[in-house]
């Protein structure tokens, strides 16, 4: 699997020596880990990345985990793996009261943390397709490339970002959020902003850049195809990462 498809973890510890170990482990087996010293990296990171689950030590110094659990849970719902040096009753409880969906005590095997991280990623995602809500996307993944809504960044398979315009972005998502279905130009044109153009021709000049940047062969398109007299379609499966509920 392309390292962009891969659930996106958040470690965030003071200490280098836990960062190191659980961003090694969890990469050696199938996960994108970022890591953070403290709540402003944390912040840092959740705007800049499309994140699936953070894992957070409790006792930080600073601002500690506790109050960084409670502004990181009002703020959105991603799933939240408190871990601890403390064995306290009370931690633990608190921690689960403020919205956490684990706890870990330290010191930890690193195959418990990959374990519950697996289970409560599976339960996040299965509670949103019981659910069936209809929420806004924060990201959305497609063979190995990833558009990060908020950012408007699109990382290439390879890592790498591509730059976007305000049109090309606005007409990937438009097609990411519509996977499979067949888009008109009027449609495209609406969501890409081309108000200026009178003309509904000037939106195959966009998708052709938007092509090259995306297509491995942009005379061949894999991705965006087009549907002679009616008009394109995102060809490949695409996933959507959910933002917070209101």
């Amino acid at each position: 699997m392309s390292e962009s498809n891969l659930p996106h973890v958040l470690a965030v510890d003071d200490d280098p020596a836990i960062r190191n170990l659980i961003c090694e482990y969890l990469t050696d087996n199938d996960l994108k880990v970022t890591v953070a010293a403290d709540g402003q990296e944390m912040t840092a990171a959740l705007a800049e990345y499309a994140i699936d689950l953070v894992v957070l030590d409790l006792r930080m110094p600073g601002e500690d985990g506790m109050k960084i659990a409670r502004r990181l849970r009002e703020q959105s719902s991603l799933p939240i793996i408190v871990v601890s040096g403390r064995l306290d009753e009370a931690d633990r409880v608190m921690a689960l009261e403020l919205g956490a969906d684990d706890y870990l005590t330290k010191p930890f095997s690193p195959r418990e943390l990959l374990a519950r991280i697996r289970t409560v990623l599976r339960r996040t995602a299965a509670t949103q397709s019981l659910t069936g809500r209809q929420v806004d996307a924060r990201a959305y993944r497609f063979a190995g490339w990833e558009l990060n809504i908020g950012t408007r960044r699109l990382t290439s398979p390879d890592g790498k970002r591509v730059e976007l315009t305000n049109g090309e972005f606005c007409l990937l998502n438009a097609f990411l959020a519509s996977p499979g279905r067949i888009l008109t130009r009027e449609q495209l044109l609406e969501a890409s902003r081309l108000y200026d153009d009178v003309y509904d021709r000037s939106i195959d000049v966009q998708i052709l850049r938007l092509r090259r940047k995306i297509e491995e062969d942009p005379s061949h398109p894999a991705y965006i195809k087009t549907e002679r007299g009616a008009g394109y379609i995102f060809a490949a499966s695409v996933d959507k990462l959910s933002a917070a509920a209101s």
